[in-house]
């Protein structure tokens, strides 16, 4: 929020300066325009504060309002204007989702696109400032606008991809805009920097080596961490799971992926739907897992959680890392094992020990509900190396009944 500094002048006569960061980040960079009368400077200060933390539209710096002929439309297409509104009316997410969106707009695009237009109109957003922007996020260095000895880490190429979709749908929102703001899309061409193909993002463990891990976790812990592995649900679907999720009483037991834990955009959580549509899921159960289920179903209410914290209520995944997850892994790690996997890394492993199965990738992208199959494979295709040996078994058959094996022999 701005405010106001007194100070004193050379003549001992008062002044008073409003300051405040552009945009309300606290890496926005520091403003300030000072007057010698205090009412006007408090006056400046509430337009400053109703404007988002931005110059008021149609002030000068030095001069106050002039006639200037940039009107407000002009103001709106400015991009920090144009983004954030561009992310208020979003439809399709949640507020927690929105929150992030707004934060990553002031302290990733703003120190760099703050005094440039969204639209054709004014200085324009090019494909050279998106390309300085990335280089910068690569490379750890802050933006034109960031305060002087500002240091930035370096982003990984994933961050960067994400950071650049998001900007890409602000500025091809200004494509689309009826009448259209801008020609083309300065990210439409973009190459991004390509991750590390030298490390998997993504750990997968081997029966064995899951056995391991599992003889060290607490005993009010390994119920969760098998429901994990052995169905690939998400933490905030098994931790969302209840008895009337289940059916057990059919030749065919399953389990209904109904609900997940979602956070709200100031803080906390609730119960609401899964991820994506298809995320809404059924899954069949094992024996085992039936019987694991059932166990812990039993006394329970159907509305009840079925996973819960030794104190009662559900289970917070920073408690459940720091106090079960990361002590099993120090643990297994002592014992041999060479890996580190993050809680989420047992639903990787739950898809890798259905593709050692044979199982095909449809029936995996529906288990796992991933909307597309793409993501699927892009996740998991380079472990069907496995299947070479029926890859090669079954053209092999093909082409042995297609082939006279006369003709086969003479070439």
């Amino acid at each position: 929020m701005a405010s106001i500094k007194t100070n004193e002048r050379m003549s001992g006569d008062p002044s008073y300066t409003v300051v405040w960061r552009a945009g309300g980040s606290r890496t926005g960079r520091w403003c300030r325009e000072t007057f010698d009368d205090e009412k006007l400077a408090e006056r400046f200060r509430d337009l400053v504060n109703g404007h988002g933390q931005q110059w008021p539209p149609g002030w000068v710096k030095g001069e106050g309002f002039v006639e200037s002929g940039e009107s407000p439309a002009l103001e709106a297409e400015k991009f920090p204007a144009y983004a954030h509104a561009y992310v208020e009316l979003l439809t399709d997410i949640s507020e927690h989702t929105r929150t992030n969106y707004t934060r990553f707009i002031d302290n990733h695009m703003v120190p760099w696109f703050g005094e440039l237009s969204a639209s054709d109109r004014g200085e324009r957003l090019t494909r050279d400032h998106v390309s300085q922007w990335i280089l910068d996020l690569q490379n750890g260095r802050p933006g034109p606008l960031h305060p002087q000895g500002t240091e930035r880490r370096k982003y990984a190429a994933k961050t960067i991809a994400n950071l650049h979709g998001l900007l890409y749908g602000i500025l091809q929102s200004a494509v689309d805009a009826d009448p259209a703001l801008r020609d083309s899309n300065p990210c439409a061409h973009t190459k991004l920097p390509k991750g590390n193909d030298t490390e998997d993002d993504e750990v997968f463990l081997e029966p064995e080596e899951y056995a391991v891990l599992r003889a060290h976790v607490r005993a009010d812990a390994v119920d969760i961490i098998d429901a994990l592995v052995s169905t690939g649900l998400r933490w905030g679907e098994v931790t969302a799971l209840q008895p009337r999720d289940f059916t057990f009483a059919s030749k065919r037991p399953t389990l209904r992926v109904q609900r997940a834990w979602k956070r709200r955009g100031e803080g906390g959580t609730f119960l609401g739907a899964p991820k994506t549509k298809k995320s809404r899921r059924t899954l069949v159960l094992t024996p085992e897992q039936v019987e694991l289920f059932q166990r812990i179903c039993r006394g329970k209410k159907p509305t009840d959680l079925v996973f819960t914290a030794p104190e009662g209520g559900a289970w917070h995944s920073g408690v459940f890392h720091a106090h079960r997850w990361k002590p099993a892994l120090d643990g297994a790690n002592a014992a041999g094992l060479t890996k580190r996997p993050r809680v989420h890394d047992l639903r990787h492993t739950h898809a890798s020990w259905l593709i050692a199965g044979k199982v095909p990738l449809p029936v995996i992208q529906a288990r796992l509900g991933h909307e597309s199959i793409t993501t699927t494979v892009d996740r998991y295709g380079h472990l069907l190396e496995s299947s070479d040996d029926e890859v090669v078994a079954a053209v092999k058959w093909a082409m042995s009944a297609a082939i006279p094996q006369s003709l086969a022999k003479a070439a």
